[in-house]
């Protein structure tokens, strides 16, 4: 049998859902403002809609999810989402506790088993950005994977791409999703001067903000050299402001994983 036919696929997806809020023109941002304090009955309506689309995927990462609050009538949205779509394992971070206000949080769903599940706050001069680091194979070899939400200032995304350089530096496989909040040469450049190496397909700098009319690539998956990259794609999904965006990789020989479902999604 050919390296080729021994190797597995692994499908990824990385959304930032807007706490389910289902915005398709900028005047929402006002007239759906008070979704970000209070419950709306569409919301779960929109979590459904997400679920069939993450259903897919063995990897999902999420950006500005609900960890349980007033806005989500006190459900994790991470928790709900991996219930939804059937994923075995589900791992949530709170960034930004405001207690029963909001809990503004990164989330990850996963179809196999991950190991050293780490959360990782982020520099800042206002708290409440972090990433979410987790692996997939041992302690020998493992692909790393990262979910970051970076900040909107573009000095403080530099000290954080720095302090995810120093997380991924010596590992062989990684990948890297999430809304970065700039564009994908912003990300490889910063990068480069700190000496990491990543890519993603050049023709998957589609843009994937506002949603109904993208107009900035804010949204990525990103792997190192090592990693092989099957497909790439932005998906035409309008039930966020943002697109998600979809990778297929082919591993390692050397790392295997198993899909494991359950009759229950776990926590990790």
């Amino acid at each position: 049998m050919s390296s080729a036919a021994k190797r597995q696929t692994l499908r990824l997806l990385s959304f930032n859902i807007q706490v389910g809020i289902n915005s398709r023109r900028y005047a929402d941002y006002i007239t759906s403002s008070w979704q970000h304090i209070l419950p709306n009955n569409k919301r779960m309506e929109t979590l459904h809609a997400m679920s069939r689309l993450m259903k897919d995927y063995d990897i999902v990462a999420l950006q500005e999810a609900d960890g349980g609050s007033i806005r989500s009538n006190f459900i994790n949205q991470v928790s709900l989402l991996a219930q939804f779509a059937g994923f075995s394992y589900w791992h949530q971070q709170c960034n930004r506790n405001l207690g029963r206000i909001a809990q503004h949080s990164n989330g990850l769903l996963s179809k196999v088993e991950l190991e050293r599940v780490t959360n990782h706050k982020l520099p800042g001069i206002i708290p409440g950005r972090g990433a979410i680091e987790a692996h997939l194979g041992n302690a020998t070899h493992s692909l790393q994977l990262i979910v970051a939400h970076l900040a909107l200032s573009s000095r403080v995304r530099r000290q954080q791409l720095s302090y995810i350089a120093d997380l991924i530096r010596n590992q062989p496989y990684v990948v890297l999703m999430g809304d970065f909040n700039c564009t994908y040469d912003e990300v490889l450049s910063a990068f480069a001067n700190l000496g990491v190496e990543l890519h993603q397909p050049r023709q998957s700098k589609s843009a994937t903000y506002p949603s109904w009319k993208p107009v900035r690539h804010y949204d990525h998956i990103l792997v190192s050299p090592e990693v092989c990259i099957e497909s790439y794609a932005t998906l035409p999904n309008t039930l966020s402001d943002h697109l998600p965006v979809a990778l297929e990789i082919s591993l390692p020989e050397q790392i295997s994983h198993t899909t494991v479902i359950t009759d229950k999604a776990h926590p990790v």
